[in-house]
């Protein structure tokens, strides 16, 4: 079997060395250092390799293992690279369900053959047919990530208490020094920058837009969702998309529980004097440091806060019932 086809087929099984399977009565976790204690928690995330085609040249090869919850996972693997960093829309990619054992083990579905995988100190060797990829388990990380506010900037939030409940209606602090979900801004944004931190739940039993759901509103008017949908296709309704209007270039989420951030460029729309709209908004959006979005014209508001309208307006950190936290806010005005 070549390498590429056992890459692109997935592992039948993962051995996992002396893994305790534990009770999960809990669905949701909002502490990584809760989480860790939980075998799904510890299997999930990013792993990268390389592998050699049917030329001998060698190619890149990314996977996301997706934890859903009592022993069930996901496998999506990528065809030169992780999103954004080699595998970009549009390229090949793999998904196949599969489920943890007693003996803990992962074992997934395939047509044909058998590929065994060991899961050894952060490494996967997926192995068939004496063919081998190795495999090592990577913890991405924004390079905006702690981003300080530059010179001019409105911070609205620095992880205080007085920031919280002077800048946001609502505002509250969770978990020491961090922004809880639903709240809006006291202030109203026109053109302008922004840069905020979020990070998810993990919530590995729940689906769909029942795990870790929360929104970024500009200007209250405009949804660039914020969900866990790591490993995803990146859909309009799931991380980086703006609701209704436009999917994200690559899906750039990052596993739950690990931080993650919004870069924002937004230039509003343009009303004449009897409020007619002459000129649509516009947006470029980084997620996690890569564009999704560039120069995107909003032909129209989302559903779910304000209207669109003329003037400036808040930024409203969507409230969905899931416990998706906020930190390092700043917004400068254009």
């Amino acid at each position: 079997m070549k390498t590429k086809t056992l890459f692109v087929t997935m592992m039948l099984l993962i051995v996992l060395p002396s893994i305790a399977l534990e009770a999960q009565d809990k669905k949701e976790w909002i502490s990584p250092e809760a989480a860790a204690k939980v075998v799904d928690f510890q299997l999930q995330g990013e792993y990268l390799g390389t592998f050699k085609d049917e030329s001998g040249t060698e190619i890149s090869g990314g996977l996301q293992l997706i934890a859903l919850g009592g022993g069930k996972f996901r496998g999506v693997s990528y065809l030169g690279g992780l999103p954004g960093a080699g595998w970009q829309r549009g390229d090949k990619s793999e998904s196949k369900d599969g489920n943890l054992n007693e003996q803990g083990q992962i074992v997934f579905k395939i047509e044909d053959g058998e590929v065994t995988a060991t899961l050894k100190d952060g490494k996967l060797t997926i192995t068939a047919d004496g063919e081998s990829i190795e495999m090592k388990k990577v913890a991405r990380k924004s390079p905006t990530m702690g981003k300080a506010a530059p010179k001019g900037a409105i911070v609205l939030f620095d992880g205080t208490k007085d920031a919280a409940k002077n800048n946001f209606q609502r505002g509250q602090i969770v978990m020491e020094n961090l922004l809880r979900h639903d709240v809006e801004t006291n202030a109203k944004f026109g053109d302008h920058q922004l840069h905020l931190e979020f990070r998810l739940p993990f919530m590995p039993y729940a689906r769909g837009q029942g795990r870790g759901n929360s929104g970024m509103y500009v200007q209250g008017r405009y949804e660039c969702q914020i969900l866990d949908s790591f490993g995803l296709d990146g859909a309009n309704n799931e991380c980086g998309g703006i609701y209704q209007i436009a999917k994200p270039n690559v899906n750039m989420c990052l596993p739950p529980l690990v931080w993650q951030t919004y870069d924002v460029d937004f230039t509003a729309a343009r009303y004449d004097d009897a409020g007619k709209k002459v000129k649509n908004a516009r947006v470029t959006i980084s997620h996690n440091g890569v564009k999704i979005h560039d120069d995107l014209e909003l032909p129209n508001g989302t559903p779910g806060k304000h209207p669109e309208g003329p003037g400036p307006d808040i930024l409203y950190l969507q409230g969905h019932g899931n416990p998706v936290v906020f930190r390092n806010i700043w917004v400068v005005n254009k």
